[in-house]
């Protein structure tokens, strides 16, 4: 895998597959990239796991936090390590003892660590770094305005309400230039109710 550059059908068929998410590193301060980059996935369907050793124990938006990959007590579909690329080798291999193992090791924005991408990718686990779940999600999700990234979508089509709340969520069945949908975007389009008026 050339880590310099993600087809979009590589990051949509990860997008599409994992339903669960451990993400290592987490913090529970709202003003902290990690919390928004949780809660957002969170809204989306995916089941988020935090995992942080000081707080072990407590609770991030109804999720109870664990302090090791290996306190977890179910399967995990895919690491999202939010932590220096210096100890990414060391959660890479936490994640590979692992039973099963995760499908998807990913790594944060400027996280990379290529020996722990090579060592993950031998194992059989797909491996992303210095990316974003949360900014692959709304950029081919064609949530232009909520990312502020260039996604190369151009349309004066409103997007679908995907929920009965005040924000206007998008997800990742609206067609963009490299078209295509996930399941966690059906996931999460189910689980909410219509707004009645």
């Amino acid at each position: 895998m050339n880590h310099d550059f993600y087809p979009d059908p590589y990051i949509r068929g990860i997008l599409n597959t994992v339903k669960s998410i451990a993400m290592v590193g987490v913090s529970p301060k709202e003003n902290r990239p990690s919390y928004f980059a949780f809660k957002y996935l969170l809204e989306r369907g995916y089941r988020m796991i935090p995992v942080n050793p000081g707080q072990a124990g407590k609770d991030l938006l109804g999720q109870t936090f664990y302090a090791r990959l290996s306190d977890i007590p179910e399967p995990v579909d895919m690491v999202d390590v939010f932590r220096a690329s210096q100890y990414a080798r060391a959660v890479v291999e936490e994640a590979l003892v692992l039973t099963p193992k995760p499908s998807v090791i990913w790594m944060q924005l400027s996280v990379r660590d290529d020996a722990a991408a090579a060592l993950a990718e031998t194992a059989g686990v797909k491996v992303v770094m210095n990316r974003c779940p949360k900014i692959e999600y709304g950029r081919l999700s064609s949530e232009i305005a909520w990312m502020g990234v260039n996604t190369r979508t151009i349309s004066a089509k409103r997007g679908k309400l995907a929920g009965g709340g005040a924000f206007q969520r998008m997800s990742l069945d609206r067609t963009t230039m490299a078209g295509g949908g996930t399941d966690a975007a059906s996931r999460a389009e189910k689980d909410t109710k219509p707004i009645s008026s």
